[in-house]
């Protein structure tokens, strides 16, 4: 506890370190605040009614209500939050593996092409808004809040305004963020939303224990909690090296000349490199079949109450959470294989005159470095896939929906990332004024480590 008194002493001591800090902190309030602001036109009343017993967080809409911190089931003018800024990101990106121009802005154009790309991510993030926008009034019209007084279509273009308008303003508050505050600024926006609805989670399931007398369950599930994130520390943090060693060169001058033994380092493979991404793909399709469900429920159709239909649309059922299993199993093999390029590897490891020991350059090293990654990602894949059906496991032992979120799931996933991510910055400050870190052992292992020569590529 003391050393932990003295570096948050050292923190503060360090003037640039805590106006980041404090910019970051004062940019988060007014995300935070603007989650409150109901749009011009909604009854707040008949919205709490229609929203109080909707939108669990199994559902599309109960996980962007997670995402946006409540702003969503508030209709306020951070409703859309920074989601479409994440869908555009993740349509740009898969672009880049498959067409041809977006692969040379990446890899090719250096900060020109990055610039190019933020700004097609900008546009694109409007273009989604505006078509997100629409259909969120739509469901707002559909609940009955909307105040009849006002003429449907001013209501209409005002808030398409007013929510294209907040995502663009969040959009900014990230970017702040990351350019004059600590941390990822759009990855810190989703962990303050996911954060809000902790608290009220948290307490409502102690209350709920506390009444049937299950205080020791509740200790006993605190405890669960706390070894789930630390083992997905563990696997966001693990790493494979493959040792590579660059080749001898001659020092000295003349008939001096002596060869000098050549450096070493690691080529650091990611025993998660796809991240989350394969929770969000594999969530997007487990949500069709409520999407067929709920366009054939009026029709009386069978389909609608179909026993295959009603089990997938039960996150907590056995074939939801085996197809969901397997899902995230085969996305982390298909987004590691894109992101994941060994031939690239085995080229700029000959252009730097480097060699991995024991295997020849070119093919060789491509084919063990396929080899590699291959093997650690299943691992890595098997994790994931538990990680993403723990929640349905926390709720069959009787833990309240909106606190078994936070046992798994992308949830868990996007909080571990971004605080790593922040701590670790916040310990290279430490570090460049010869403060102690944030560890004994003076570093966070991870991130900053794993730049090395998968940095240069």
């Amino acid at each position: 506890m003391k050393k932990l008194i003295t570096t948050l002493q050292n923190i503060w001591k360090i003037k640039e370190l805590r106006n980041r800090i404090l910019f970051t902190l004062g940019m988060l309030f007014v995300f935070r605040f603007g989650s409150y602001i109901v749009l011009p036109g909604v009854i707040p009343d008949v919205l709490d009614s229609a929203t109080q017993n909707n939108n669990s967080p199994n559902d599309l809409l109960g996980l962007i209500n997670v995402f946006t911190g409540g702003a969503f089931n508030n209709a306020a003018i951070f409703a859309l939050g920074i989601m479409p800024y994440i869908t555009a990101s993740i349509i740009i990106q898969l672009l880049g593996f498959a067409v041809p121009y977006f692969q040379r802005l990446q890899q090719k154009e250096g900060e020109s092409g990055r610039k190019k790309l933020n700004q097609i991510t900008r546009l694109l993030t409007v273009a989604i808004t505006l078509v997100q926008g629409g259909g969120y009034l739509t469901y707002i019209n559909s609940l009955g809040a909307v105040d009849p007084t006002i003429p449907l279509g001013v209501f209409w273009i005002s808030n398409i305004i007013i929510l294209s308008t907040g995502t663009v303003f969040s959009m900014w508050l990230g970017e702040r963020i990351t350019d004059r505050g600590i941390g990822n600024g759009i990855s810190l926006l989703i962990t303050i939303g996911i954060i809000a609805t902790l608290p009220q989670a948290l307490i409502f399931e102690f209350q709920s224990q506390l009444e049937n007398n299950g205080l020791i369950i509740f200790v006993l599930e605190m405890a669960a909690l706390f070894g789930i994130v630390m083992a997905t520390v563990l696997i966001v943090q693990g790493v494979r090296r493959i040792p590579i060693q660059f080749a001898k060169r001659m020092v000295g001058r003349g008939s001096n000349q002596m060869p000098a033994q050549g450096a070493r380092d690691y080529i650091p493979l990611k025993v998660n490199a796809s991240g989350v991404m394969p929770i969000i793909f594999a969530q997007a399709l487990m949500f069709l079949p409520a999407t067929v469900a709920q366009f054939f429920a009026g029709e009386g159709s069978d389909l609608a109450t179909s026993p295959i239909l009603r089990a997938l649309n039960d996150f907590t059922s056995a074939p939801y959470n085996i197809i969901y299993f397997v899902l995230v199993v085969l996305f982390t093999y298909v987004y590691t294989a894109l992101l994941v390029n060994p031939q690239q590897y085995a080229e700029y490891l000959k252009r730097q005159n480097a060699f991995i020991p024991g295997i020849k350059p070119g093919k060789p090293t491509a084919d063990f470095i396929d080899a590699v990654t291959t093997r650690i990602t299943l691992p890595g894949s098997i994790f994931l896939g538990l990680i993403s059906i723990l929640p349905a496991f926390a709720a069959g032992f009787g833990v309240n929906i909106a606190f078994a979120m936070f046992f798994g799931g992308t949830s868990l996933l996007i909080l571990v990332a971004v605080v790593l991510d922040t701590l670790q910055q916040i310990e290279s400050h430490l570090l460049m004024r010869r403060y102690d870190g944030l560890v004994k052992s003076g570093k966070i292992q991870g991130r900053s480590r794993m730049q090395g020569i998968g940095a240069n590529m």
